[in-house]
């Protein structure tokens, strides 16, 4: 049995999906690990780190892809990178499937045996595999460290000779695993931070953290929320209703972090031309959702403009701006899900495994997640 890491390829990703502590655990285990020569360079793990390991290193990604049973990768391979899997290996990664049918169509050409680990299901014995928690975790402290270092104002309330200068106002749109820590990290930066979301749930997990939660009654009565705990998509009499209410608080605050998803779907619009310009200037939104066309209407995924004197930042794939920490939480949520599919030294596909159906999306020739079945059928 041999667990092969190639080098990332896609665009803004420095992250690796095994870390060499990682890798280490599975060689005791007797477990072979190939890894590509510079695969962790930018996330700062080197070639010796994998060595002192026990691990295995490949000169290039040809002889990865020729050499290991199981290909464990961060982002969804290339279309010549899936030109380089064979039929019954078996690839571990994060492909987002409901959003990509051609990427899941060619896996299952391929008669590649393909995991994702985005669809992991959301129940507590899966908590230690959950590597969009991991990740979202990440990036909410991030958005909230770039509103203060982008905003023109300090965070903390500050007592002077010059006098006293209030505290800054932080609005978090989204209240899932990345808007409670960008709440947390803004209010020990000393911002006075209130949130916003759809579910009802969240509201005493904001008030925790110190926040103000915002609500509507009505809208909190709504059944807003998956089973998956996401937010599900909201009717045009609820968004109208939310708007109204975001409005007339993120024109009072200093900066807004929005992180909000529906899986499968564009990012919903929570922040639009009319609130920001209702914004003061020298203002900032972070927006989280960026990849997925962004809460905010003027959102340039990857840039950051600035529209009446408020600064809009649409960050792409910030986990990656944190390689090591990312790359550390990514390898232990991918080695206990290789705990779940590996037992004495064999890959064991138990289908009755709520976690390894769920996250089956090909397995000989054939897509297996009745999701990405429709999606294909969609497209």
């Amino acid at each position: 049995m041999r667990i092969g890491v190639a080098t990332e390829t896609a665009e803004h990703e420095a992250r690796v999906a095994l870390a060499p502590i990682s890798a280490a655990r599975f060689v005791r285990a007797g477990i072979d690990v190939l890894v590509e020569s510079g695969a962790g360079a930018r996330a700062f793990f080197d070639d010796a780190a994998y060595r002192d390991a026990g691990a295995q290193i490949a000169p290039d990604a040809a002889a990865v892809y020729a050499d290991a049973d199981i290909l464990l990768k961060v982002a969804a391979p290339s279309p010549a990178e899936i030109e380089s899997l064979r039929a019954g290996q078996v690839l571990i990664a994060v492909l987002q499937p409901l959003t990509s049918p051609e990427l899941v169509s060619a896996l299952a050409e391929r008669g590649v045996t393909a995991f994702s680990l985005d669809a992991i299901p959301r129940i507590a014995r899966a908590q230690p595999m959950d590597v969009l928690s991991s990740q979202a975790s990440l990036a909410g402290y991030k958005a909230a460290v770039m509103a203060a270092d982008t905003l023109g104002k300090h965070l903390p309330m500050m007592t002077t000779a010059a006098g006293t200068m209030p505290p800054a106002r932080g609005l978090v749109l989204g209240a899932g695993v990345a808007g409670l820590q960008a709440i947390a990290t803004g209010r020990r930066l000393g911002a006075v931070m209130s949130a916003f979301d759809v579910r009802p749930a969240v509201k005493e997990q904001v008030q925790s953290l110190g926040a103000t939660f915002i609500e509507d009654e009505e809208l909190q009565r709504a059944q807003t929320e998956t089973a998956g705990g996401y937010a599900r998509e909201q009717t045009a009499d609820e968004r109208a209703r939310a708007q109204e209410l975001v409005h007339r608080h993120v024109g009072a605050s200093d900066f807004v972090i929005t992180t909000a998803l529906v899986p499968g779907r564009p990012a919903p619009r929570l922040v639009t031309r009319e609130m920001v310009e209702d914004m003061q200037p020298g203002s900032v939104i972070i927006d989280l959702a960026a990849e997925t066309g962004g809460n905010c209407e003027l959102t340039a995924p990857g840039e950051t403009i600035v529209h009446q004197g408020v600064i809009i930042n649409g960050p792409i794939n910030v986990p990656s701006s944190m390689p090591v920490h990312a790359s550390l939480m990514f390898s232990r949520n991918a080695q206990s899900f290789l705990d779940l599919l590996i037992r004495d030294g064999e890959i064991v596909l138990d289908r009755d495994d709520e976690i390894l159906r769920d996250s089956l999306i090909t397995h000989g020739g054939e897509v297996t997640h009745a999701a990405a079945r429709e999606a294909i059928g969609a497209a």
